[in-house]
């Protein structure tokens, strides 16, 4: 059973990827949320509007918590609270308190974390994993609170892999994220991601459509050195 800290390893890579899209497709923006509707909108350069927005909780530094939106009295449309729920019966189900309980403390997290953005951040990785929705987005709601979201729409959804882009993701991943397990990191964004991946124990292979990456990890699980071979595997 994967622990809260696993599921951060879990998410990085392939939420990084989406990240980028996500940034890549509406560029600079400003956005709303109308949970009544609900939908989700971006303005700006590249208008986009999700009309299935997925409330994942909030963060606030009043009390130092997390809240997630199937606790919160406000009384959200079922529509809206269904992925905070499908997140809830997979901690119930993993045995992991983070993702099951209605309120979770800023310091009961790794790292103590103390800034609501951080949190909001560690519980929509883990709620990523549990649910297979990818497209997320958070923001300030007022009072310093940050709210998470998931969200769904086409045009948000990952072109087929590349070896330009799945080397981008992987070698900006370890520089940019916090990874605590690169060879399980790198595992789990293959598999996500519908790759092939092969080597338990030695060097790691990632095989696409048209190329294929080496990856070595020293005894830490932490990665020393990768290079990338183009052309359709044999």
């Amino acid at each position: 059973m994967p622990t809260f800290l696993e599921l951060q390893d879990d998410a990085a890579l392939l939420s990084f990827e989406h990240q980028l899209h996500l940034s890549e497709r509406v560029g600079e923006h400003s956005w709303r949320v109308d949970l009544a509707q609900p939908l989700f909108e971006f303005t700006g350069e590249n208008p986009l509007v999700a009309d299935r927005v997925h409330l994942l909780g909030s963060a606030a530094p009043g009390p130092g918590s997390w809240l997630w939106a199937w606790a919160n009295p406000f009384g959200y449309r079922p529509e809206v609270l269904g992925i905070a729920l499908a997140a809830k019966e997979f901690g119930e189900r993993h045995g992991i308190p983070e993702l099951a309980e209605a309120e979770v403390p800023f310091d009961a997290l790794p790292g103590s974390p103390t800034e609501p953005a951080q949190v909001a951040s560690l519980m929509m990785e883990a709620a990523k994993v549990a649910t297979g929705r990818w497209s997320g987005y958070q923001g300030p709601v007022g009072g310093g609170t940050r709210a998470g979201f998931l969200l769904e729409h086409p045009e948000l959804s990952l072109p087929p892999a590349s070896s330009a882009r799945t080397m981008r993701v992987l070698q900006q991943g370890v520089m940019e994220l916090t990874l605590h397990d690169h060879r399980r990191a790198f595992g789990s964004y293959a598999v996500h991601r519908g790759l092939a991946v092969s080597g338990e124990d030695g060097p790691m292979w990632i095989t696409g459509p048209d190329f294929r990456i080496g990856v070595e990890f020293n005894e830490r699980n932490q990665m020393t050195k990768m290079s990338a071979t183009l052309g359709a595997p044999s």
